[in-house]
C-alpha cells in the first residue's frame, strides 16, 4: 500500500501574487469615504476634522450605526427591517417608563429592555420564517403597530431625565486614568485613549497577517508583500489620526467603545461562525441552502430577534442621549440605517455586505449630515445630496454584478 503525503508549501515567493489593483466592489467604499471626508475637510476649512467635531460625528449617530450592524444581517439575509425606527421609540419608552416611573434600577430596566426588544423581533421574526409572510409586510405593519404602542406607554408626552449611568453611556467619556501625555504642537492627551490606539492597530496588523499566512498555507494568491504592509500602514494611520484627535479632546466617548465591542464582535459572527455562514447562503441563493440542510426557518427567526435588541439598544441610547423618551423618536431611523447598509456595500438581493461596511456608510451618512450642516447648507440640499449618494451605492452594485 502507498500512503499520500500532503504536497510540500511552496515558499512565499514561489507562490501567486496578485499585481497591485484596487478590488473596487470591496474597497469602493472607503474609497469614497476617504474622498468625502477629504472634500468636506476643504470646504469646512478643516472644521471637519477638530477634536469636537470628530467626537460629536461618533456620539451624534452611534444609535444609527447600531442599528446598521442589525440591518446589515437582515439584509443579507435577503429581508428588510420598516420597523426598527419605531422600535426604537418604544423601548426607549419602556426603559423611561421603568427607571423615571416605576424606580428600577438603571441596570434592571436595561435587561429588561433588551429583553422586550427580543420579545418584539421575535414577534416579526415568527410571521417572516414561520408562516411565511413577507418582512416588508410584516416590519411595516410593525412600524405602525409599535409607534402606536409608543404613544400609549408616553401618553403622548415625553418622559425623563434618565439616570446618570444610561445618559453617560450616551453622551459620557472616558475617564483619563493615567493623565495626559504630551503630542508637541498637537498639545496634550489622554494617555489611556492613546494606548487603545495603539492596540487596536496591533491587533488589526497580527489578525491580517495570520489571515495572510492562512492563505499562503492554501496557496492562495496574495497581495505582495509591499502592497500588504502599506494597506496596514494606511489602516493605522487612520485609526490613529482618529483616537490622537479624541484623546485631545475628551478622551474616548463609552458608546465608541460599544461599538467597537458590537463592530468586533459581529463582524467574527459573520464571517467565521457557522451561523453567519448560514445567513449568507439562505440570502445568496434559498434553495441551495435549504437543501444542503440549512435550517432556513431558525436562523432567520435569530436574524430578526438580533434585530430587536439591537433596536433595544439603540433606543436606550437614544433617549439617554436626549435625556428623555419622545413619542416623535427614531422617525425614519430604520431608513438610514438601510442606507447605510446599501452605501456599505450590501447588495439589493441579499447574500453580500459586511459589518464593517455597513458602519462605514453610516459614517458617511454622518459625515455628509455634519459636513453640510457645518457650510450652512439647507435641510432639503442635504437630503438631496443623501438620495443621490444612495442611488449611487446600489447603481454600482449592480454595474459590478452586471460586469462580473
Amino acid at each position: 500500500m502507498t500512503t499520500k503525503t500532503a504536497p510540500t508549501p511552496l515558499p512565499e515567493q514561489a507562490r501567486p501574487q496578485r499585481r497591485f489593483a484596487v478590488n473596487m466592489r470591496q474597497s469602493g467604499i472607503y474609497v469614497a469615504f476617504a474622498l468625502i471626508v477629504a472634500l468636506f475637510a476643504v470646504l469646512t476649512d478643516g472644521a471637519l476634522l477638530q477634536p469636537q467635531n470628530i467626537s460629536n460625528i461618533i456620539v451624534q449617530n452611534s444609535y444609527v450605526l447600531i442599528l446598521a450592524i442589525g440591518m446589515i444581517l437582515v439584509i443579507i439575509g435577503g429581508h428588510i427591517d420598516l420597523s426598527a425606527g419605531s422600535v426604537v421609540a418604544l423601548t426607549g419608552a419602556v426603559c423611561a417608563v421603568l427607571t423615571v416611573q416605576l424606580g428600577v434600577p438603571w441596570w434592571l430596566a436595561v435587561l429588561i429592555t433588551l429583553a422586550a426588544g427580543a420579545v418584539i423581533g421575535a414577534a416579526q421574526g415568527y410571521w417572516v420564517a414561520f408562516f411565511g409572510i413577507p418582512a416588508f409586510i410584516v416590519t411595516l405593519a410593525g412600524m405602525l403597530v409599535f409607534r402606536a404602542l409608543t404613544l400609549t406607554v408616553l401618553g403622548n408626552q415625553g418622559i425623563g431625565p434618565f439616570p446618570e449611568q444610561i445618559r453617560t453611556l450616551a453622551n459620557g467619556f472616558t475617564s483619563g486614568y493615567l493623565g495626559n501625555v504630551g503630542l508637541g504642537p498637537l498639545g496634550g492627551a489622554d494617555l489611556v485613549s492613546l494606548l487603545v490606539g495603539v492596540a487596536v492597530v496591533a491587533g488589526f496588523a497580527f489578525t491580517q497577517w495570520r489571515k495572510r499566512k492562512a492563505r499562503l498555507g492554501y496557496g492562495q494568491v496574495v497581495d505582495p508583500f509591499p502592497v500588504f504592509v502599506l494597506k496596514i500602514v494606511l489602516a493605522a494611520a487612520v485609526v490613529l489620526a482618529v483616537v490622537v484627535q479624541l484623546a485631545r479632546f475628551r478622551n474616548l466617548p463609552w458608546v465608541l467603545v460599544l461599538l467597537a465591542v458590537l463592530a468586533m464582535g459581529y463582524s467574527v459572527m459573520a464571517d467565521r461562525s457557522v451561523f453567519g455562514r448560514h445567513v449568507y447562503a439562505i440570502g445568496g441563493n434559498l434553495q441551495a441552502a435549504t437543501l444542503s440542510g440549512v435550517k432556513v426557518k431558525q436562523v432567520t427567526f435569530w436574524v430578526f430577534v438580533n434585530m430587536g435588541v439591537l433596536s433595544a439598544l439603540a433606543g436606550i441610547i437614544f433617549a439617554g442621549r436626549l435625556n428623555q423618551a419622545g413619542p416623535t423618536a427614531g422617525t425614519s431611523f430604520e431608513l438610514d440605517a438601510i442606507a447605510a447598509a446599501f452605501i456599505g456595500g450590501a447588495a439589493v438581493q441579499g447574500g453580500v455586505g459586511k459589518v464593517v461596511g455597513a458602519i462605514t456608510g453610516g459614517l458617511i451618512m454622518g459625515v455628509i449630515n455634519n459636513g453640510m450642516s457645518l457650510i450652512g447648507a439647507p435641510s432639503e440640499r442635504v437630503m438631496l445630496v443623501k438620495g443621490l449618494v444612495l442611488l449611487a451605492a446600489v447603481a454600482y452594485d449592480v454595474w459590478t454584478k452586471r460586469r462580473a
